[in-house]
């Protein structure tokens, strides 16, 4: 797929076939996370992909809307170190989001289906992860072919209309 189509493609998918991603693609989408640009190339992220059965049912019950994960061929968490300075978070927030649209796009390019959500239960994620001390999961990733159709490109998307959004030199 062309990188317009995945972008055009691309939506959140939150029922999967029950289907394995083979490793050559998790290591793809993988790898478009750790390029991924970061502030200074600070490299804030570390990520954890998981396609154990048990630990995705597990890891579901991080945040009420993250119930696709259990369903998911692969989920990654994405991890950062804890910190207590606000500005310091927002970089690995902002960071986390360019390493999550950089997999989404990769996992699109290869017809797979990706959904992001937060974690609500960070002490959860620690334990079914077993996340070093110091470090916290943030987001996960949630990867599979979907259950309903194909991805292909969407040609009226439901968005805001342009001229409602962008804006040139001025609101």
């Amino acid at each position: 797929m062309e990188t317009w189509d995945a972008i055009r493609a691309r939506r959140n998918v939150r029922s999967f076939e029950d289907r394995p991603i083979a490793d050559r693609d998790l290591e793809r989408i993988l790898e478009a996370g750790w390029r991924a640009p970061s502030s200074r190339n600070g490299q804030p992220w570390d990520f954890v992909a998981v396609t154990d059965r048990e630990h995705l049912v597990e890891l579901s019950h991080t945040w009420r809307g993250a119930k696709h994960v259990a369903s998911s061929a692969a989920t990654v968490a994405l991890v950062v170190p804890m910190t207590d300075d606000p500005d310091e978070r927002d970089w690995q927030l902002y960071d986390l989001g360019q390493a999550t649209i950089q997999m989404m796009l990769a996992a699109a390019d290869l017809g797979i289906g990706s959904c992001h959500s937060v974690v609500d239960d960070h002490e959860l994620a620690r334990r079914s992860l077993d996340l070093p001390a110091g470090r916290d999961a943030v987001a996960l990733l949630a990867l599979g072919y979907p259950a309903d159709r194909p991805l292909r490109p969407i040609a009226r998307p439901d968005r805001r209309p342009k001229d409602d959004v962008i804006h040139r030199e001025r609101w």
